[in-house]
């Protein structure tokens, strides 16, 4: 699994004056031996509810257990709280009743409102990997794509890519669309497709220019293979794509990855699925190619970056490492705290 915290990065909040606890885990990509080696202070697995110092910064980086009822501490770690997404009410009532606190790495920004750490690039690269394996897979008489298992780095996924390519689909490249292609994980996106062996006259790049007259977008459906959603969502937009569209004669679109992933945003600007996908069954089918039309396959999996989960975590700890130097120092921190007390008073309003 991923970490918000490489050995590397504990070493230079170490130096710092620091005391750095770290709890036990055989998922992290990264060995306990290698954080106790650099000096820090190893805790059992799941002691922060419980035995973490009440002064005590909690950095995680999602998903907190369910059974901790009243939440005590600051937290620093992706609350997908604050965009009204389902029961974000109750995770916020969970830190109001512990008096505790989140500063959401989302929220987290520079003074231009640009994220300071984010897995954007490699939720991207590997989404895009995973919709090409997806088209793939569909060109072998409509087969799905099955289980995915973590990849060492960035590389061998995309040269598993380029080879399932050769293999079922013989070599044809597929036509891909990125919308949010200027941003971090459209740059990933872009950068997969390309090391996939798509071709740069295969890959159109949508921003805002392209997208601002507002959707549907029917020629996404009709001249391309794969698209891959990376806007990040602030608001309301008008639907990219909608569910009739899959339905339509001509339609071309096999495979969408929502990297965005905003599922349970009533502003999802891709309306045509409401769960999320797995590593384990990375894709729902929402149409059969059975039914008269294409297949079509969602890629919706909330946790993209940790199919590479050493290189993912370089990145994000890289950037983030910075400013956890600074904690409760900088603007950054003052902005995500400001903002954890206005959602406070949303949800109790």
């Amino acid at each position: 699994h991923r970490t918000p915290v490489l050995p590397r990065h504990a070493k230079r909040l170490l130096d710092a004056g620091y005391k750095v606890s770290v709890e036990r885990s055989p998922a992290r990509c990264v060995e306990d031996a290698k954080y106790e080696e650099v000096g820090c202070t190893m805790v059992a697995t799941g002691s922060w509810a419980t035995d973490a110092p009440a002064d005590a910064v909690i950095l995680g980086l999602k998903e907190l257990p369910e059974d901790v009822d009243a939440l005590q501490h600051r937290h620093i770690f992706f609350g997908h709280c604050f965009k009204g997404q389902g029961g974000w009410k109750e995770m916020i009532g969970r830190f109001v009743r512990g008096g505790g606190s989140v500063y959401d790495v989302e929220f987290c920004v520079n003074d231009t409102g640009r994220r300071v750490a984010a897995f954007g690039r490699a939720a991207g690269y590997v989404g895009m990997a995973a919709g090409i394996q997806a088209w793939a897979a569909q060109q072998a008489g409509g087969g799905q794509l099955g289980a995915l298992e973590p990849y060492k780095d960035f590389s061998a996924l995309a040269a598993a890519t380029k080879e399932l390519v050769e293999k079922q689909a013989g070599g044809r490249a597929p036509r891909v669309i990125v919308i949010g292609a200027l941003g971090r994980a459209g740059n990933g996106a872009v950068d997969a497709a390309l090391a996939s062996g798509v071709p740069e006259e295969n890959i159109t790049k949508w921003d805002l220019a392209e997208t601002k007259v507002g959707g549907p977008f029917p020629v996404i459906v009709s001249d391309y293979d794969i698209m891959v959603n990376c806007v990040y969502l602030s608001s309301y937009i008008p639907p990219f794509v909608t569910e009739d569209m899959l339905d339509v004669g001509n339609r071309r679109l096999s495979v969408l990855v929502d990297v965005s992933c905003d599922t349970t945003n009533p502003n999802n600007p891709v309306p045509v699925y409401k769960t999320n996908s797995t590593f384990p069954k990375p894709v729902i089918r929402r149409r059969n190619p059975a039914d008269a039309v294409a297949a079509f396959d969602v890629i919706s999996i909330d946790h993209l970056p940790s199919l590479v989960p050493f290189e993912s975590s370089i990145e994000f700890g890289d950037d983030l490492c910075t400013h956890l130097l600074e904690f409760d120092q900088s603007p950054v921190w003052q902005r995500a705290i400001k903002l954890f007390r206005e959602k406070v008073e949303e949800a109790s309003a």
